[in-house]
């Protein structure tokens, strides 16, 4: 049976059951029984939510999956959806996968989950009013400044920088906002700065400059070093391009890989479909994702210490031939 039929044979068969349980009065509630057929995206402001929303279309029109993108937190709500089945499939940033698969960090005990891709590198913002006194990390102590929402893969970098940097979070105060209510806060004056980990360009932040001045704080190489040393090493350094956001001037940062996740018992068909779609799609995903345009099917395999999932190794393998 061909792939694209064997996804569409599965989706309607999902489909069925789930009828079939609904009229049976079986099967959990109607949430449970729809949880399979969602994207793990993000906030409304950022990529994630854009990537989730446009891939979810690409899916239907391409391998007849039926699916939806559910607007959530961030990596660490990502991973915690996906590994407990309330989504098919989600993003999430490289340091949490690590931390999900091995137990650590946000995670209490290691998720059942596996890679399909790693679909871009994301850049560590950290955003001030261009007339900001803030000129390097350490300057946000004793300022408001947030770190990002709970549960999500911003807080957790945002944290191990302000710990590199020698900033003890409680000299910080931090509201916790997602990247939306803090582009909010900046433009009423109620932020001096805020943390976000996104793609290029970060839609919301885009937004932003054009409404108000904006600096990026560069974390230096140094700084990076400092953070990968009890982190696996999965920090670059990089620079945002001159001419980003409207500063002139390229800005020093560091990204970490961003990996599309899904659950390790996830049917081995349909990842082969999903995979297959995610890159037969890629030129119309970056008309609405610039950041899809990166997705390179040599660089996709890259996604250790997460495992990719057999369905996906798969597509990696046939294409080699």
């Amino acid at each position: 049976m061909r792939a694209g039929r064997r996804a569409r044979v599965l989706a309607a068969a999902l489909a069925a059951l789930a009828a079939l349980a609904a009229a049976t009065g079986c099967g959990g509630s109607a949430g449970e029984r729809e949880s399979a057929h969602r994207i793990a995206g993000g906030g409304p402001s950022g990529v994630y939510s854009v990537y989730a929303d446009t891939f979810a279309r690409e899916l239907g029109a391409r391998i007849g999956l039926r699916i939806t993108a559910a607007e959530t937190s961030g990596s660490v709500d990502n991973l915690l959806r996906v590994g407990s089945g309330r989504a098919l499939i989600g993003f999430a940033q490289g340091d949490t996968a690590a931390d999900a698969v091995t137990g650590t960090g946000s995670f209490a005990v290691p998720l059942r989950v596996d890679a399909i891709a790693r679909v871009y590198d994301e850049y560590l913002h950290v955003v001030v009013p261009a007339e900001s006194e803030v000129r390097r990390i350490s300057d946000l102590a004793g300022r408001r400044v947030s770190l990002g929402q709970h549960n999500s893969g911003v807080a957790v970098i945002a944290q191990r920088v302000l710990d590199a940097a020698g900033v003890p979070l409680e000299r910080v105060d931090d509201p916790a906002l997602g990247l939306g209510a803090s582009i909010e806060a900046m433009e009423r004056g109620e932020l001096d700065a805020f943390f976000w980990v996104g793609g290029l360009p970060t839609p919301g932040i885009e937004g932003l400059s054009k409404d108000m001045p904006v600096r990026l704080i560069p974390i230096g190489a140094g700084l990076i070093d400092e953070v990968n040393r009890g982190h696996a090493g999965v920090y670059r350094v990089s620079d945002f391009p001159a001419g980003s956001y409207g500063i002139p001037a390229p800005t020093g940062t560091m990204t970490v890989p961003n990996y599309l996740v899904v659950r390790q018992d996830a049917d081995d068909d349909l990842v082969y479909d999903i995979t297959r779609a995610l890159f037969e799609s890629r030129s119309s995903l970056a008309r609405s994702v610039p950041a899809a345009a990166l997705l390179d099917r040599r660089q996709a395999i890259f996604t250790e210490p997460m495992d990719l999932h057999p369905g996906a190794a798969q597509y990696y393998v046939d294409t080699q031939r």
